[in-house]
């Protein structure tokens, strides 16, 4: 497992071009190697601007390599305070390389899951960058809402999408833990993109799926609805899934926008509805 930051309670930024409009965020991440596992392949950095968790997988040496060479590369591509999507891109094509490396040494296919939010600008305002491949998820959770942004690249994502299985069957169905798309296995990384505009209140949720196999969607909202700061609130997601089994890693990254100006209120790429 590799972390790279440190909990913030309050950063501020000022807008590029815009002196005299600030953005205030905080942020903390949690992580814990679960019950049944005997190493954590999780990885994660959390720094402003770039907020990501990978889920290594091929085995407790190479899946965590595979998931610390995503978070080394990303963590390299922090060069600002506002990043283009095309930083990540560039990152993770780099992480691919070092993974292929790491694979030559392996018996076994090496990868990882990545999925993380980074700051930027468009048309002038700015906006969360969502982006992922695999299925580690993000959740935005504003108005007492919350929705899932990124959708999972797997298996039963698929049958969930062609309507051949119900959201509700998919939780339980026996090929849950086959994704279709990862970082790594030689293949060119590929991420979904969306764009969340930062507005007062928003607060994100970057985790693994060691929380989401074992924390219903209801659940999480409830705990991103408590009021309590990230710090409190990345820890208790964590718990609950530990309580709840603790079948895997996992790792919870919550970011809050504490204050935005009003005037960036724009419009956001649909997320994905969260699981009823």
């Amino acid at each position: 497992m590799t972390a790279i930051g440190s909990n913030e309670a309050s950063y501020t930024l000022i807008v590029p071009g815009r002196g005299d409009a600030a953005i205030t965020i905080g942020w903390a991440a949690t992580t814990d190697t679960g019950r049944r596992r005997a190493a954590n392949e999780d990885s994660y950095v959390a720094k402003s601007p770039l907020f990501a968790v990978a889920d290594g997988m091929g085995g407790h040496a190479a899946g965590d390599l595979a998931s610390a060479a995503v978070v080394i590369r990303l963590a390299e591509a922090i060069t600002a305070e506002f990043l283009q999507p095309e930083a990540v891109e560039r990152a993770l094509e780099h992480a691919t390389s070092d993974i292929d490396t790491i694979a030559d040494e392996s018996q076994l296919g090496v990868g990882t899951t990545v999925t993380g939010a980074v700051l930027t600008m468009l048309d002038g305002a700015p906006y969360f960058a969502v982006f992922n491949i695999g299925d580690s998820r993000v959740y935005r959770f504003e108005g007492n809402e919350l929705s899932q942004v990124t959708v999972d690249h797997s298996v039963v994502q698929e049958l969930v999408d062609s309507g051949r299985l119900s959201a509700r069957e998919a939780e339980y169905h026996p090929d849950s833990n086959i994704i279709t798309r990862a970082v790594g296995f030689n293949a060119q990384p590929t991420p979904d993109l969306w764009m969340v505009p930062v507005r007062t209140g928003l607060r994100l949720l970057i985790c693994s799926d060691g929380l989401t196999k074992e924390v219903s969607d209801e659940r999480i909202r409830l705990h991103l609805a408590a009021a309590l700061s990230a710090n409190e609130t990345s820890g208790a997601l964590v718990d609950a899934a530990l309580a709840a089994g603790g079948r895997d890693n996992v790792t919870t990254i919550v970011v809050d926008v504490l204050e935005a100006p009003a005037e960036f209120d724009v419009e956001s790429t649909i997320p994905k509805p969260a699981r009823p």
